[in-house]
């Protein structure tokens, strides 16, 4: 091949790099180390692992101290499955508005990373996986709930009360909490007050740690005409709604002192209880008063205190289970 000529009929692409044979695996390593992450991602793995902070002092609450590890590994390792499922099926069903809020811009789904159809067979395996997992290691009713829980997240919240209407994140509020009474009937295979009362502190934590987010992107709610309320109503009436579901959290979260006495809740968990309510009430005035104020908001300061609120709320309830 004199002067470096092809051979006759071998064309290489102009400007395309020749993948040789040694690169090959290492590329194919990183497409599928992609595509991995790309599932994951559907999965929501930030917010599930903010459900199961809520799973396991139900579960310690249930059994009056330590469950057994294999139990508690699978109730968690099948919440987990649920969760997973039902956010599958969320991304699958808001994929149309997750295109137009920059927020969501670079879900799987959006980018395609992941098909549609792909996404679906994904959502239905895991949710079969996780049903049956809860069916055969813990109880028929935490399996049960499970299944209720992703169905209505998927269907009942995703494509009905979040499109329609502006309380969408109360009725949202029930699969939020639905890890608790999962975790409390794995134990028992039944249900008891204090459960129920978890479930409502979790339930009315909900409204102003999701508002105050929803205050911080209410252009992408707006822009993709999801009815929110920091969208369709006014920042002050946001704001004195989240004072409003920050005290009922609170005032709920202390009732839990009464009505679990007898598995173990004292003072324990009732100071740390009343000062971690303390500060969390505090930080939704602070909100409020920003609004009033007329200045910046800084809603995430609420929304990231209300993480650290739930989750200290919850080592509370284990420590005290345990003592």
């Amino acid at each position: 091949m004199p002067g470096g000529a092809l051979p006759a009929g071998r064309r290489f692409p102009v400007g395309r790099p020749v993948t040789t044979l040694s690169e090959r695996p290492a590329t194919q390593r990183r497409q599928l180390s992609a595509t991995i992450r790309a599932y994951v991602a559907l999965t929501k793995p930030r917010i599930i692992e903010l459900l199961l902070v809520t799973t396991v002092p139900a579960m310690m609450l249930a059994a009056r101290g330590w469950p057994s590890l294999s139990l508690l590994f699978w109730t968690l390792a099948g919440g987990t499955l649920a969760a997973g499922a039902a956010n599958v099926f969320n991304c699958y069903f808001d994929r149309d508005i997750d295109r137009l809020m920059q927020r969501t811009q670079k879900r799987p789904l959006v980018t395609g990373e992941v098909s549609p159809r792909a996404a679906l067979v994904f959502g239905a395996v895991l949710t079969i996986g996780s049903i049956t997992l809860l069916l055969a290691t813990t109880t028929p009713l935490a399996a049960a709930l499970a299944a209720a829980a992703i169905f209505y997240y998927a269907v009942l919240y995703t494509m009905v009360f979040k499109r329609h209407t502006r309380r969408s994140t109360e009725w949202g509020g029930v699969p939020g909490a639905a890890p608790v009474l999962i975790g409390w009937a794995a134990v028992t295979g039944s249900l008891d007050w204090p459960a129920v009362v978890v479930f409502g502190v979790v339930f009315c934590w909900q409204m102003p740690h999701f508002w105050a987010l929803a205050l911080r992107f209410k252009d992408d709610y707006a822009r993709a005409d999801v009815p929110m309320l920091p969208v369709v109503t006014t920042a002050l009436s946001v704001g004195r709604q989240s004072v409003a579901w920050s005290w009922a959290t609170v005032v709920v979260s202390l009732l839990l002192w009464p009505v679990a006495a007898g598995y173990g809740i004292g003072l324990g968990y009732a100071i740390p209880a009343a000062l971690l309510g303390g500060w969390f009430l505090l930080e939704s005035y602070r909100l409020l008063g920003r609004i009033k104020g007329g200045g910046e908001t800084k809603p995430m300061q609420l929304f990231h205190v209300s993480i650290s609120y739930l989750a200290l709320l919850s080592v509370a309830i284990i420590v005290d289970a345990i003592v």
